[in-house]
């Protein structure tokens, strides 16, 4: 079953539970389809919704570290209750260990020596783990591994 779907599909059983919460938060990951398909008047497929919900997840975890310091505790709670429902849309992450081994295989079978090869190096990582991995944590372990 594809993502739209399940979400749609969870929107009309929380209505049914009564989970106004979760309602609210699949709503938002809707709209959030919704809008990139009207913008770009074309469906979104299975990656592009993927993406999207990566998108989510960087947005509360930025707004998590502000509240945290703005002392908001209150809010921030809010944002990580919204957070742990959109990851379980998302597939089961790397591990570090997982992570680390994918990075080496890339820059092995890219041939990339040095920080100028990070594009082609990231692009590939990015092709391969597409929802598995924190692509801003990726980023900086490959450029770790390259300078």
């Amino acid at each position: 079953m594809s993502l739209k779907i399940q979400l749609t599909e969870d929107m009309k059983s929380a209505m049914k539970a009564g989970d106004k919460f979760r309602l609210k938060v699949v709503r938002l990951m809707l709209a959030d389809i919704k809008r990139v398909e009207v913008d770009s008047r074309k469906e979104v497929d299975e990656p592009g919704v993927l993406t999207i919900l990566e998108k989510a997840v960087k947005q509360r975890r930025d707004s998590i570290e502000q509240f945290d310091k703005g002392g908001r505790k209150d809010l921030s709670a809010i944002e990580q209750a919204e957070l742990d429902i959109i990851r379980t849309y998302l597939p089961e992450q790397l591990g570090e260990d997982e992570l680390a081994a994918l990075v080496e295989q890339v820059i092995a079978s890219t041939g990339a020596e040095n920080i100028r090869d990070m594009g082609k190096v990231m692009g590939a990582i990015k092709a391969k783990a597409a929802g598995k991995a924190d692509m801003g944590a990726v980023g900086a372990m490959v450029k770790a591994r390259l300078a």
